[in-house]
């Protein structure tokens, strides 16, 4: 989603207010004791699925008790560069491109032998004023697309399991997306949408190609528009392998798990894979006491999304927008909301932590039925309403194995 600096932010306020030694090795060992444990990505992979991953990037990489976490493979087989591939960051003078900070997080993926989700491609938003402010006829932007796309992409080539290639193009009718505009819309037409996949399968044929957007999860008038651009993109004689579904929700607003499932299934008929690319589930207001009524139904809903996942063949895996409210990009763009992570801002996994683990633990025949229910009552994670929201094998060794991808060899 947007940039934000609210995580970093709270990280130079903790030094500046006297974090402490002490309290960093205290986190750091928790941490590290818990890499003896099954994690959110080695119980996920024992389910069948590809991956558990999180969002990212070299603003978290000096924080050794995050770094402990997020680095540990049992907790996250995957990253995704949270804004250091985005078009502002890649290229912001025209033709002068620069990969330094998204190269820090491929190579520390690469390093622990964790899978890249590569984001993002072609959006209306995060992009360098020249972009933003020339004057453009079709022909010219048509080529500083293809330009843009073949050169990042092929920078990465090889090395991205998959690419949101288009990103947020609709409104939330369902409608090609104006508000704010769209240079590409607007020079272009809905025409570039299969032009960006038609670059993106040319310079990068290993990598899955997605789009990816938000609300797809409770809004059908906006699922409808995103099976619409499946069917242009295949129309145009492009490939498209998958669709993402951000899943930025709120506590208590999620839709029950088996109608999310249905509308993950809607878009597995059409022969993609479907994925949870972006997910976060905010409390409304902050600050949340933890154990308290509000974290329990964070738990519910966290687990309604999982298991839906888990109940879609073609859902191949799921990726957190950071798994720590120190970093999340929440409480700077929404005021008053928050606490949308499974770990807390001290590192303490939440209930949602724990009840994901336990719903993960049952599908795997590694824990008896129950295990989740135990932490946030007896509906399974399905007893919400939804609502818009604005905006395989492991080895008794505890190594983890991708099956069908060759990018961690």
């Amino acid at each position: 989603m947007r940039l934000t600096i609210h995580g970093l932010l709270l990280l130079v306020a903790g030094l500046v207010s006297g974090t402490t030694a002490t309290t960093t090795t205290r986190l750091t060992r928790r941490a590290s004791a818990n890499e003896t444990k099954d994690g959110l990505h080695s119980l996920m992979v024992a389910t069948g699925k590809v991956y558990f991953g999180t969002a990212t990037d070299t603003n978290n990489f000096d924080d050794e008790a995050y770094q402990t976490i997020a680095t540990n493979r049992k907790e996250f087989g995957m990253f995704t560069p949270e804004n250091s591939q985005k078009w502002m960051s890649t290229e912001p003078f025209q033709g002068n491109f620069s990969f330094a900070q998204a190269d820090r997080v491929a190579q520390r993926a690469r390093s622990n032998r964790q899978l890249l989700r590569c984001h993002t491609l072609t959006w209306h938003s995060q992009l360098p004023p020249f972009v933003q402010n020339t004057t453009w006829n079709p022909a010219a932007l048509t080529a500083l697309l293809t330009a843009h796309l073949t050169t990042v992409m092929r920078h990465y080539a090889g090395r991205c399991y998959a690419w949101d290639v288009v990103n947020e193009a609709l409104a939330e009718n369902g409608t090609m997306r104006s508000d704010p505009p769209s240079v590409f819309l607007s020079i272009l037409g809905p025409s570039y949408i299969p032009l960006s996949f038609t670059i993106a399968a040319a310079a990068d044929p290993s990598a899955k190609l997605y789009y990816n957007d938000f609300n797809l999860e409770t809004i059908p008038a906006k699922a409808d528009g995103a099976v619409g651009i499946v069917k242009q993109i295949r129309a145009a004689g492009a490939r498209i392998d998958g669709v993402g579904f951000q899943a930025h929700m709120n506590v208590g607003q999620t839709p029950k798990r088996e109608e999310l499932a249905g509308t993950l299934r809607r878009f597995a008929a059409l022969g993609v894979d479907v994925a949870i690319t972006e997910l976060d589930i905010a409390h409304g207001k902050v600050p949340v006491a933890p154990g308290g009524v509000e974290e329990v139904q964070q738990a519910r809903d966290y687990a309604a999304v999982v298991g839906a996942c888990l109940d879609v063949e073609a859902c191949v895996g799921i990726t957190v927008w950071q798994f720590t409210d120190r970093y999340s990009w929440v409480p700077s763009t929404f005021p008053g909301k928050g606490q949308a992570c499974m770990f807390a801002e001290d590192y303490r996994p939440k209930l949602a932590y724990d009840a994901v683990v336990g719903l993960l633990k049952e599908t795997a025949g590694l824990a008896p039925a129950g295990s989740a229910e135990s932490v946030f009552g007896s509906d399974g994670g399905k007893a919400t309403t939804p609502s818009p929201v604005n905006a395989s094998s492991t080895t008794g060794s505890g190594e983890v194995h991708v099956v069908g991808t060759g990018l961690l060899e």
